[in-house]
């Protein structure tokens, strides 16, 4: 006896399994939404997200194994030409499966399988990338504060060398000041001792 595929087989043989697939996947493919069981949605996914992969490829071959499964030409050339461009940017997760409850009359669940065609947004950049493109701004910013805080302390050396040249004349002008009182004083003690001998000389 030959093993049964995995999971449910829809309530009838392989044959009837693959074409009720078939027209599952034409609906959604015409309508973008459709309202199923939710078994029947689970196997839809994989056999939908394999056409669309087909069609994401756009060559002949792929062309012809779509036609294989489904057979209307309409919805091939409508899956090929507008859906296929609009999830070219998305690696897998075409379809959307929604709960909607439970069915009045069997109370089976419910659901909504629809086809993601919003665009992907880029990816953004790690964190690490974005640091290391911060570390070159900063060092180039760097050696800008620098040239900027350079004349400042020029300013800085230039003043102290300015204070220690007024410092050296005014060291200068009072060892002059000094010598120059010194020698009048040396002077006037000379005068002084000349008068007194003159004075000696006048009495004897």
């Amino acid at each position: 006896m030959p093993t049964p595929t995995k999971g449910p087989r829809l309530g009838g043989g392989p044959a009837h399994e693959r074409l009720l697939l078939a027209n599952l996947a034409a609906a959604l493919f015409t309508h973008k939404s459709i309202k199923t069981t939710e078994t029947k949605a689970k196997r839809l996914r994989p056999v939908a997200e394999r056409l669309i992969t087909f069609a994401k490829r756009g060559d002949l071959h792929a062309r012809r194994r779509v036609l294989a499964v489904i057979g209307d030409k309409s919805v091939v050339h409508e899956l090929f030409t507008e859906i296929a461009p609009l999830v070219e940017n998305r690696e897998g997760g075409y379809t959307r499966i929604t709960k909607l409850g439970f069915r009045k009359g069997d109370n089976a669940p419910m659901v909504q399988i629809e086809l993601v065609l919003e665009p992907v947004n880029p990816k953004p950049k790690s964190a690490k990338k974005s640091a290391a493109a911060e570390k070159p701004a900063k060092a180039e910013a760097a050696p800008v504060e620098e040239t900027e805080e350079a004349p400042a302390e020029d300013s800085s050396a230039a003043d102290s060398t300015e204070e220690t040249e007024t410092v050296a004349e005014v060291e200068e002008a009072a060892a002059e000041d000094t010598a120059s009182t010194e020698s009048a004083d040396v002077a006037e003690e000379a005068a002084d001792a000349d008068a007194e001998v003159a004075a000696e000389d006048e009495a004897k």
